[in-house]
């Protein structure tokens, strides 16, 4: 990931994490993806709630107001008099403040602090009005750095969306690395260089957008298209990437090899490719297909993409993509 070889760092959900804070005073059942998440980040815990002064047990918080016309606040559950959401908003800040390594959020689903979507919202009668809101911590961490990975532990056990959120959190993290390092003409090109195919594979119009902004790189605009080109490729990877999309970045990464395997072996690669795209094999058989041919001939450029490699194969992303 960096010269130091450290581990990216993801912020997660204490209680997701496993430890006993919830209103009820208990965690939310682990699930396996968080044991295969633990081995390759490193994860750091924080629930706002506890934070900003709550207790373990704790009367539950809610979502009190009216979305359209953005007066929603956390509220206490009983009365519905208690106001935490500034509170809750603050302890955001602080957390970007005081960790500003953070590649990624894992959040809790349907928390009114933590939620990232469909969060339960109440109206001043106590009665509960719809599931359409985020919460408070979560929101206010979005809103401050718009780029950074969020998706909550509900959303993961989607296979489009969680694959999304670990590339673009392995992306952010490089993205921080570079920055860390010094950002210069050469670092951006090599930057997109090596995540050229994984944009093409999630949406295709940021890919051409971006060849274009890159075109004209003057030093002068340095930083400036820099902003503007992170912001682009953070939001080409939030796209899940469909078998279409896929399937045409791989044709192109098997361009590569058109001078190195031999007529049946590209017809093999282009079948299993066809194999993917109708739903027959899962991602992971062309791209290890792949990754033997380029392990088996030398291409210099191949070796610096991260498209067939974004993040650790024991993550298992792309056995059900």
């Amino acid at each position: 990931m960096n010269e130091t070889n450290k581990q990216p760092v993801l912020g997660i959900g204490a209680c997701v994490y496993g430890q006993r804070v919830r209103y009820n005073g208990e965690s939310k059942r682990a699930q396996p993806l968080m044991r295969r998440v633990d081995t390759h980040f490193e994860l750091r815990p924080f629930c706002p709630e506890v934070a900003i002064g709550l207790g373990v047990p704790r009367e539950p918080i809610r979502l009190v107001g009216d979305a359209e016309d953005g007066s929603v606040r956390a509220m206490d559950s009983d009365s519905q008099t208690k106001d935490y959401t500034d509170q809750l908003e603050s302890h955001a800040a602080k957390v970007l403040e005081q960790n500003p390594d953070l590649c990624g959020y894992i959040l809790v689903k349907g928390s009114p602090s933590c939620g990232w979507e469909r969060v339960k919202r109440y109206n001043q009668d106590g009665h509960s009005v719809a599931s359409d809101s985020r919460g408070v911590f979560a929101q206010a961490m979005h809103s401050i750095d718009p780029l950074l990975p969020l998706e909550d532990d509900g959303r993961l056990n989607d296979p489009g969306l969680r694959e999304s959120f670990f590339c673009r959190a392995y992306a952010y993290a490089s993205w921080k690395s570079l920055l860390a390092n010094g950002l210069s003409k050469a670092s951006l090109l090599e930057f997109y260089s090596e995540h050229k195919y994984l944009v093409m594979a999630h949406h295709y119009e940021s890919y051409r957008r971006i060849g274009r902004l890159l075109a004209d790189l003057k030093a002068d605009r340095l930083e400036t298209i820099a902003d503007e080109f992170i912001t682009l490729l953070m939001t080409a990877l939030s796209k899940p990437a469909s078998r279409h999309s896929h399937s045409n970045a791989l044709m192109h990464v098997m361009g590569y090899l058109k001078r190195c395997i031999s007529s049946e072996e590209r017809q093999e690669m282009r079948a299993l490719i066809e194999d993917y795209r109708q739903g027959v094999v899962p991602l992971v058989v062309p791209v290890t297909l792949l990754k033997h041919h380029f392990a088996r001939h030398d291409v210099p450029y191949m070796a610096r993409q991260n498209f067939l490699s974004p993040y650790p194969e024991q993550l298992q992303l792309r056995n059900q993509l």
